[in-house]
Order: structure tokens, then C-alpha cells, then sequence
């Protein structure tokens, strides 16, 4: 895990990234990374989380 960025900034990277295909993909990949990807809830994140994945994919 890298100390200098916390859950959320992590989670907004691998969004971005197009790596991640979906949020459930996302948390996971958090957790594997040893962030907390419990951190991840409320509608209003995932709603901004899941169009910034959309947004990567389209763009892969």
C-alpha cells in the first residue's frame, strides 16, 4: 500500500485508469493493493466512481 494517497484518491486512479470494469472490480482491487475498499460506499461516490469508469472504458 502507498501511504502518500489515501482509499478515495485510490480508488479515483484506478476509476480513471479503465482498469478497474466495475466497482465491485474496484474494491477488490483496492483491498489486493491494501487499501480499504470498505471505504468506498455512499451512492453519491459510487455514482462517480462507476461514470469514471465508463468514461475509461470508452476510451480504451
Amino acid at each position: 500500500m502507498r501511504t502518500s494517497i489515501t482509499t478515495l484518491e485510490r480508488a479515483f486512479v484506478l476509476a480513471r485508469s479503465g482498469n478497474c470494469g466495475s466497482i465491485d472490480n474496484l474494491i477488490r482491487r483496492l483491498d489486493r493493493e491494501g487499501y480499504n475498499g470498505r471505504q468506498v460506499l455512499g451512492p453519491v461516490l459510487r455514482k462517480q466512481l462507476r461514470d469514471l469508469i465508463k468514461e475509461a472504458v470508452k476510451r480504451r
